[in-house]
């Protein structure tokens, strides 16, 4: 147990490093994809019927494709193009445009929740397109979706455990790493699972104290 004890206290630090690595990459993805989720939902909805064709290929393509073939592509396409771009924009990126894909689908599900009226009131103000999705729809969509969208940031969490294979230090390169020093696997990748758990309990108890004080609120 002694021997345990001192080898974890070896490995604390460099896990932790690639825990906010993880954390860090994941929620600039979460940002992003939540971004593109509504501009995902604002095509699908609109009056282009190309809009509506390529947000149709786009879901089907990122939530029937394995992310780690999506993260190769991204990663290596550019390459082939002559460009060249760091491994966490490429991570970053594979991690936005897949997380997109599924967040479009649960803002959809909170905007078809919105009254009606209240979109008519606001065209009868005349307070344009961009203010009442800034103002009004995604505030309300935010709270209706937040219990899925956390749900989603664990799952993106989770799989974001493949960005390793462009040697990017996050949680599990980074376990990788030290299972190849100390010859440990199982105690090195117990760890790190807890350190997974960590994260994903941590976010999951944040999203039900924010959806409850939202309650309170209102």
């Amino acid at each position: 147990m002694n021997d345990f004890s001192s080898r974890l206290a070896l490995y604390w630090p460099a896990l932790l490093d690639g825990a906010w690595t993880t954390l860090w990459l994941c929620s600039i993805g979460m940002l992003l994809g939540f971004v593109l989720g509504v501009l995902i939902h604002l095509l699908a909805n609109g009056r282009s019927r190309v809009g509506v064709a390529f947000t149709r290929v786009y879901v089907s393509f990122f939530r029937g494709t394995p992310m780690l073939a999506q993260l190769l592509l991204i990663f290596y396409l550019p390459s082939a193009l002559g460009l060249d771009i760091p491994p966490m924009v490429a991570a970053a990126a594979a991690l936005a445009l897949n997380t997109a894909a599924y967040q479009s689908q649960i803002l959809s599900s909170g905007f078809a929740a919105i009254p009606r009226g209240q979109l008519e009131a606001a065209s009868i103000f005349a307070l344009g397109k961009y203010n009442t999705l800034v103002h009004i729809q995604l505030p309300q969509v935010l709270r209706l979706t937040l219990p899925a969208l956390i749900s989603e940031l664990i799952d993106v969490i989770k799989v974001s455990a493949v960005v390793s294979v462009i040697s990017i230090t996050d949680l599990m390169r980074v376990s990788q790493q030290l299972v190849s020093q100390t010859y440990r696997p199982l105690e090195v990748y117990l760890v790190a699972a807890l350190f997974y758990l960590v994260l994903t309990s941590l976010l999951s108890v944040f999203g039900s104290l924010l959806e409850r004080r939202w309650k309170e609120r209102t």
